[in-house]
């Protein structure tokens, strides 16, 4: 599993496409994609506003992490940064930005390759 992270409309998919030799049809949408698409698809964008979707269904995702390695190790996952602004005073919000954290960093933790994305330039801060 590779990993893509950086802030909003810094070029992460676009450097996912090019770094990974994916086309457009290879990526889920984590806004609207069925709920299975993320074990199954080669790549996954928008993978913050799946989990924000998990949370408001009522859906678990303590095990999300795992089960993305379990049933699609290969995958590209495009997420943004969230923990670097100002703490939302809306519990939900505050809730889904440290469930997002703790699963990228679950993500990271066991990903062959991170790759951070500013500016439309990529850094690669974990290989191997």
């Amino acid at each position: 599993m590779i990993l893509i992270t950086g802030g909003a409309f810094q070029g992460k998919k676009a450097y996912a496409m090019e770094t990974f030799s994916l086309e457009e049809e290879d990526f889920a949408d984590g806004e609207s994609c069925p709920w299975d698409a993320v074990f199954r698809s080669k790549g996954i964008f928008h993978f913050h506003e799946y989990i924000r979707r998990c949370l408001r269904a009522g859906r678990e995702v303590g095990t999300l992490a795992e089960e993305i390695f379990r049933q699609n190790p290969e995958t590209v996952i495009v997420v943004n940064e969230l923990g670097s602004g100002v703490v939302p005073m809306d519990a939900f919000d505050r809730e889904y930005r440290e469930t997002a954290g703790r699963i990228c960093c679950a993500l990271a933790k066991d990903a062959k390759e991170v790759h951070r994305v500013v500016c439309g330039i990529g850094m690669v801060i974990k290989h191997g």
